[in-house]
C-alpha cells in the first residue's frame, strides 16, 4: 500500500505477546485481540504496527484475518527481542541458523508457514547500555536492512540508552538515522536526550501508558511539545504499547482505543490538534514505509 493509505496509526502496540517475563498475562487470544481491534476501530483507528518479534508469539497467521474482519490495517515484524524473553536453546539455534539470515527471510519471503511478510525489524537494547545479546541482534538487524530497506524499531528499556542505539546502529553499522525508531522515549522524560536523538535524524515513538510507567506519563506532552518547536515534530510518533491481557480495554484496562480517545485529546490541548493528527498519519507512513522488490 501507499504511505498515506496506513491512515490513523498506532505506531506500537501488540495484539498478541507472550513471554515467561510475563506469566499468566498472555496475549493468546484471536478473540480478544479482534475485541480490541473493534474498539480501535470504533474510535478512529485505521492501521496498528504490531512490533513483536520472533519467537514470542506473533500468531502472523491470525492477522491477515483479524485485519479482513476488524478493517484495521495491521503491519507485523520480526526480529528478537532481549535474551531473557526466549530459552537458551532457542537463542542457541539462532546463532547457528543465522539470525540476518531469518530477518531477511521473514521479511521478502514471509513468516513460516503463514504466508505474512514482515515490514520492520524489531530490536531491543538494556538499561543505560547495550550488552552482547543487543549488539547481536542489532548486527543482525542492520545486515537485513542493507538488504531489505525495511526500518529497524528498538525497544529503549524505562526509556534509556537512545544515544548508545545510534551510536551502535547509524555509527558503527551505518544505517541510516531516518531508518531506525526509538520506542518508549516517554519512560525517560529527559528532554536533552529526545533533542540529540531528533537532532540525529532516528524517528521518536511515545507509547503507554502502563501501571509500571505511570508516573512519567504525564510528562509525555512536554517532551512532544519541546520537540516540536525545536523543528522535529516530523519525527514524532504515538502507540498505546499494550503487553499484557490486563492492560486490555476488554478486561478493564486502557487498550488500544484509550490512544485515541484519551491521550489523542489530551495532548491536543498541549501542541494542537494539527500536529497531534501529523503524529497519528503522515509521521507513520513515512516511519514505515519501505519499497519493497
Amino acid at each position: 500500500m501507499a504511505p498515506e493509505a496506513l491512515g490513523i496509526c498506532d505506531a506500537h502496540d501488540h495484539l498478541f505477546l507472550t513471554s515467561p517475563q510475563l506469566p499468566g498475562q498472555e496475549l493468546d487470544s484471536a478473540d480478544s485481540a479482534a475485541q480490541e481491534l473493534v474498539a480501535f476501530r470504533t474510535a478512529g483507528g485505521e492501521s496498528l504496527i504490531q512490533w513483536t518479534p520472533h519467537g514470542m508469539g506473533r500468531h502472523a497467521g491470525e492477522l491477515p484475518e483479524l485485519s479482513r474482519t476488524t478493517g484495521v490495517r495491521i503491519v507485523a515484524a520480526t526480529g528478537l527481542h532481549q535474551a531473557a524473553h526466549y530459552p537458551t536453546e532457542l537463542l542457541d539455534g539462532l546463532r547457528t541458523e543465522g539470525l540476518a539470515d531469518l530477518f531477511v527471510r521473514e521479511l521478502t519471503k514471509g513468516i513460516a508457514d503463514t504466508g505474512v511478510r514482515a515490514g520492520l525489524i524489531k530490536v531491543a537494547g538494556g538499561f543505560h547500555g547495550l550488552d552482547a545479546h543487543a549488539r547481536w541482534t542489532m548486527a543482525a538487524a542492520a545486515e537485513a536492512h542493507r538488504v531489505t530497506g525495511a526500518p529497524i524499531a528498538v525497544h529503549l528499556e524505562l526509556g534509556t540508552g537512545a544515544l548508545d542505539v545510534l551510536d551502535l546502529l547509524c555509527g558503527e553499522l551505518d544505517v541510516p538515522p531516518a531508518k531506525v525508531i526509538l520506542g518508549h522515549l516517554n519512560r525517560s522524560p529527559d528532554l536533552a536526550v529526545h533533542r540529540q536523538a531528533a537532532e540525529a535524524g532516528a524517528y521518536l515513538a511515545f507509547d503507554g501508558p502502563s501501571r509500571a510507567h505511570h508516573a512519567t506519563d504525564w510528562r509525555m506532552p512536554d517532551a512532544v511539545r519541546a520537540l516540536a518547536e525545536a523543528g522535529f515534530a516530523d519525527q514524532l510518533l504515538l502507540g498505546g504499547d499494550t503487553t499484557t491481557a490486563g492492560a486490555r480495554s476488554v478486561n478493564g484496562g486502557p487498550g488500544l482505543p484509550y490512544l485515541l480517545r484519551r491521550v489523542r485529546p489530551r495532548l491536543g490541548l498541549a501542541v494542537g490538534d494539527g500536529l497531534v493528527e501529523r503524529m497519528l498519519t503522515g509521521n507513520p507512513g513515512r516511519a514505515f514505509a519501505v519499497a519493497w522488490a
